[in-house]
Protein backbone atom coordinates (compact mmCIF):
# COMPACT_ATOMS: atom_id res chain seq x y z
CA UNK A 1 0.00 0.00 0.00
CA UNK A 2 2.56 2.41 1.42
CA UNK A 3 4.76 1.67 -2.14
CA UNK A 4 1.45 2.75 -4.29
CA UNK A 5 0.86 6.03 -2.21
CA UNK A 6 4.58 6.97 -3.13
CA UNK A 7 4.49 5.70 -6.68
CA UNK A 8 1.30 8.38 -6.58
CA UNK A 9 3.08 11.11 -5.24
CA UNK A 10 5.43 10.86 -7.47
CA UNK A 11 3.83 11.20 -10.38
CA UNK A 12 1.90 14.19 -9.37
CA UNK A 13 4.77 16.11 -8.33
CA UNK A 14 6.38 15.11 -12.12
CA UNK A 15 2.74 16.40 -13.60
CA UNK A 16 3.01 19.69 -11.43
CA UNK A 17 6.55 20.13 -12.27
CA UNK A 18 5.61 19.14 -16.40
CA UNK A 19 2.58 21.81 -16.24
CA UNK A 20 4.49 24.51 -13.96
CA UNK A 21 7.04 24.46 -16.97
CA UNK A 22 4.51 24.17 -19.56
CA UNK A 23 2.94 27.36 -18.40
CA UNK A 24 5.87 29.17 -18.10
CA UNK A 25 7.05 28.62 -21.29
CA UNK A 26 3.85 29.82 -22.66
CA UNK A 27 3.67 32.83 -20.82
CA UNK A 28 7.75 33.74 -22.34
CA UNK A 29 6.45 32.88 -25.32
CA UNK A 30 3.59 35.28 -25.41
CA UNK A 31 5.96 37.71 -23.53
CA UNK A 32 8.14 37.55 -26.60
CA UNK A 33 5.50 37.65 -29.40
CA UNK A 34 4.07 41.14 -27.53
CA UNK A 35 7.55 42.47 -27.30
CA UNK A 36 8.19 42.04 -31.34
CA UNK A 37 4.96 42.87 -32.38
CA UNK A 38 5.27 46.34 -33.07
CA UNK A 39 8.52 45.71 -34.61
CA UNK A 40 8.85 46.74 -38.14
CA UNK A 41 11.05 44.56 -40.11
CA UNK A 42 10.56 45.92 -43.60
CA UNK A 43 10.93 49.46 -43.23
CA UNK A 44 12.45 51.36 -45.92
CA UNK A 45 16.06 51.58 -45.03
CA UNK A 46 17.27 55.53 -43.70
CA UNK A 47 20.70 56.64 -45.71
CA UNK A 48 22.24 55.70 -48.64
CA UNK A 49 21.34 52.17 -48.93
CA UNK A 50 21.77 50.18 -51.90
CA UNK A 51 19.32 47.40 -53.23
CA UNK A 52 21.07 43.79 -52.82
CA UNK A 53 18.91 41.94 -55.73
CA UNK A 54 19.54 44.50 -58.22
CA UNK A 55 21.60 42.70 -60.87
CA UNK A 56 22.93 43.22 -64.66
CA UNK A 57 19.26 42.81 -65.87
CA UNK A 58 17.52 46.05 -63.82
CA UNK A 59 16.93 43.26 -61.73
CA UNK A 60 14.51 41.47 -63.93
CA UNK A 61 16.14 37.59 -63.48
CA UNK A 62 13.96 34.45 -63.67
CA UNK A 63 14.04 32.01 -61.22
CA UNK A 64 16.57 29.93 -63.13
CA UNK A 65 18.42 32.50 -63.56
CA UNK A 66 18.53 32.48 -59.89
CA UNK A 67 19.13 29.04 -59.21
CA UNK A 68 21.96 28.68 -61.52
CA UNK A 69 23.70 32.03 -59.82
CA UNK A 70 23.03 29.55 -56.44
CA UNK A 71 24.74 26.96 -57.73
CA UNK A 72 27.65 28.50 -59.14
CA UNK A 73 28.71 30.63 -56.31
CA UNK A 74 28.32 28.17 -53.81
CA UNK A 75 26.05 30.38 -51.84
Amino acid sequence: MKSWLTLIFQTLKVFILFTGCTILFYFGITWLNEEYQDYHHFDEPKGTAVKVSTGEHGGQTSWLDRLILFYLNGE
